[in-house]
């Protein structure tokens, strides 16, 4: 099996265990386990508050102790257990903290999946779209495969599981966790002058262009929580009407999209317009899907908006992640991706979840026991529109794409 190909079916793994239980765990947790906004808020913050303190461990240890593939393998075998564990939790206690270590476990490894891919393409600019572009094809299967799994349940063919996203999750992970011992060998750079390979990853920010577009990452990445947190609960609504068994595969419409606009759409945009012109397409795509969420109707186009998650996840997410390849010192390139990861699925994240189910709660009603009765989703999608229009006019008049020494 050549290299390349290597690295597509370990993007394909990694993806399909997020993305077994990320789309669908909101409306599990809303109508299945009775949590509200904040309760499902503070679990979906346990990812990106992972992502703020294990990455620059992870980056740290691959950029100079052992090699990636190794930490990748140990780190997804671990957290496979941890997710079988937390399929059969129903306190929110107890998930809380089963899902807080988990997450430990998996947020250095969205960075390393990157890192080893960078370190084996010669042209990441040209070669990343096709690489990565197994994520989210492994993101489309895992969710069919849940959403096939229902309808079997749900006609008693198979016995159904409440925490049947985060079984099939553990399942994924456990089977990358193996598999990444196969992969290239990429072991860490013992000769860098610096053994704290993170303090060099942030010594790039004394560059104000490299700052200016760190700053933006954050802000965006913040609005993603809208889509990532409340998407599933919006889809299930009677305003849209989507059932709970076909929602994972509804959901799969963006992560067509997103191959699309992968394997063909950013290795051709980004070498002909650059970087500043990918990143600026990205962000504008942004307010366009948020604001057909807010109108609502008709039902048909809010769900073919979805398919705009390409542009807004592939040219601002992965155009920053091969941008921040481009420009790192070869010997901290892991922990220049952990830097990335820790600003926007870390910090991100984590304050973009609290922020989400706090508006979700804001423009809601609840029962006598603290569920969510009704959600006013016009008034919840009109935030993140307006924000993400002061991300693109803030982007466009101060980024600037060519290079500085800092970042050299």
């Amino acid at each position: 099996m050549g290299k390349k190909i290597q690295l597509v079916v370990m993007m394909f793994l990694q993806y399909a265990v997020w993305g077994a239980w990320y789309p669908v765990l909101s409306d599990y947790m809303l109508n299945t386990l009775g949590f509200n906004g904040i309760q499902v808020g503070v679990i979906y913050s346990l990812l990106p508050l992972a992502t703020i303190i294990s990455p620059f461990i992870g980056g740290q240890i691959a950029d100079r102790y052992f090699a990636t593939q190794k930490v990748i393998g140990f780190l997804q075998l671990l957290g496979g257990v941890f997710l079988i564990g937390l399929s059969l939790v129903s306190d929110y206690k107890l998930m809380i903290l089963m899902m807080f270590l988990y997450t430990l476990m998996y947020a250095p490894t969205m960075a390393l999946t990157n890192s080893i891919t960078f370190h084996h393409l010669t042209d990441s600019e040209r070669e990343f779209g096709w690489i990565r572009v197994g994520g989210t094809i492994g993101w489309i299967v895992i969710g069919l495969l849940l959403a096939g799994w229902r309808v079997l349940a749900g006609k008693g063919v198979v016995p159904g599981m409440a925490g049947d996203a985060l079984m099939l999750a553990g399942i994924a992970s456990i089977i990358l966790g193996f598999y990444a011992f196969t992969l290239p060998n990429t072991p860490p750079n013992k000769e860098a002058k610096n053994p704290l390979a993170f303090v060099e990853a942030f010594k790039m920010l004394k560059n104000p262009n490299f700052a200016v577009f760190i700053v933006i990452c954050f802000v965006v990445s913040t609005e993603l929580m809208f889509y990532y947190q409340l998407t599933g609960p919006f889809l299930t609504s009677p305003k849209i009407g989507v059932s709970s068994t076909g929602l994972s595969g509804v959901m799969t419409i963006a992560q067509a999209a997103e191959i699309f606009v992968l394997a063909l759409l950013l290795p051709y945009f980004l070498p002909k317009y650059g970087m500043r012109k990918t990143l600026t397409l990205g962000i504008l795509a942004w307010p366009i899907r948020y604001i057909i969420f807010s109108i609502g109707s008709p039902a048909w186009l809010v769900i073919a908006s979805l398919t705009l998650h390409g542009f807004c996840f592939v040219f601002f997410f992965a155009a920053a992640q091969i941008y921040v390849d481009t420009v790192a010192p070869k010997d901290i390139r892991a922990s220049a991706q952990s830097m990335i990861s820790f600003v926007t699925y870390g910090l991100g994240l984590y304050t973009g979840s609290i922020f989400a189910g706090w508006i979700q709660n804001l423009f809601s009603e609840f029962d006598a026991n603290g569920a969510i009765i009704s959600t006013n989703w016009t008034h919840v999608f009109l935030i993140p529109t307006a924000l993400t229009v002061i991300c693109a006019i803030v982007f466009v008049t101060t980024f600037r794409e060519k290079l500085g020494s800092a970042e050299k």
